[in-house]
């Protein structure tokens, strides 16, 4: 299992702080989840239905011709190589690492590349992986630009993965209107954005015949009744997506111009992160993890000075006055 965020518990016992003593930055995961409408019984009792009116809403929500619901994008990340034979995969790095391990653990020889590099080695490429947002850096690459990577990569049969994970709050930078074409899929997630992690759901967007493809590889009913519902009704909530993208849009500006102040100028983000790439990431790290505001570190073993961390989002006044308290401390105390 890769490192990722939101590894609470395992900080409360590493620092010997009680969780809910804690200031969770760590995730990239909006701090305000949606309310959770009244779940019917038969949703619990009963099978789910592919006909319940999910795809319809997603469809309508990313503006998709057609969508596949999975338990979250990472199972798709996963399932995804176990649809193609063996070939050379390009991963836009450095990104989430669950990409460039799916297609490594799958046989597939795998090259992590940098933007600049992408047009040097995407001839040789069968499938090249873009997160996009990226994340963590917050690079976003314009749409023109990514389908005309896909024209090439289609030409011999290739594919362009795109996890638009973070796109929410900026949609008119998607691809998912243009998932009709062969050889684009286009991965989102439902839980960032919407507050609700722990749904774990999330859907691919492709045409037709992969969908189905991947569905098998899948397997049947493997989004719960539950989450279904749940998932249709916070799509459908064009109100709510409006307020939740201000607020993100605020509390990210916020979040970069204090941590400017403080002498910790991000070089990227996107609406739900900042970052900041550091040779004193790690030290930073464990600073205000000492003081219960835990942060996400990204550790370059071959190139220290490459090193970084991510600020997910304050939920609340009292969490932005902790995480100023905090950055306040580091830049006294740090020459």
């Amino acid at each position: 299992m890769l490192e990722h965020g939101g590894r609470l518990r395992e900080a409360a016992l590493k620092y010997g702080i009680a969780e809910q003593d804690w200031l969770d930055l760590s995730s990239g995961i909006a701090p305000w989840s949606w309310p959770v409408p009244d779940i019917p019984a038969r949703a619990w009792a009963r099978l789910p239905e592919t006909d319940d009116g999910l795809e319809k809403a997603a469809c309508e929500y990313y503006g998709a011709p057609q969508v596949l619901p999975v338990p979250g994008s990472q199972a798709a990340i996963q399932a995804l190589p176990r649809l193609r034979r063996s070939g050379k995969v390009g991963v836009l790095s450095p990104c989430y690492a669950e990409h460039a391990e799916a297609w490594r653990s799958n046989g597939f020889l795998v090259r992590e590349v940098l933007e600049h590099e992408v047009e040097f080695f995407l001839d040789n490429l069968n499938v090249l992986v873009v997160v996009n947002p990226n994340n963590p850096t917050g690079l976003n690459i314009p749409p023109e630009r990514l389908l005309a990577w896909h024209a090439r990569l289609a030409q011999r049969g290739g594919w362009l993965v795109v996890d638009e994970a973070f796109m929410d709050n900026t949609p008119p930078f998607s691809l998912s209107a243009e998932t009709w074409r062969v050889g684009l899929i286009v991965l989102r997630s439902f839980g960032k954005f919407f507050g609700l992690a722990g749904v774990r759901l999330g859907f691919v967007l492709a045409e037709p015949q992969l969908l189905k493809l991947l569905e098998r590889h899948i397997g049947p009913w493997a989004v719960s009744g539950p989450t279904r519902v749940l998932g249709q009704a916070c799509l459908k909530d064009v109100v709510g997506h409006h307020q939740q993208r201000l607020r993100a849009e605020q509390a990210s500006d916020r979040l970069a111009a204090m941590l400017t102040w403080y002498g910790l100028k991000p070089q990227g983000g996107c609406a739900l992160f900042q970052w900041l790439s550091t040779p004193h990431a790690v030290a930073l790290h464990e600073f205000c993890a000492r003081r219960g505001v835990l942060l996400r570190l990204f550790v370059s073993r071959d190139r220290p000075h490459n090193d970084s961390v991510r600020f997910g989002l304050p939920a609340d006044e009292l969490c932005w006055q902790r995480l100023e308290q905090v950055l306040s401390e580091y830049d006294r105390e740090t020459p």
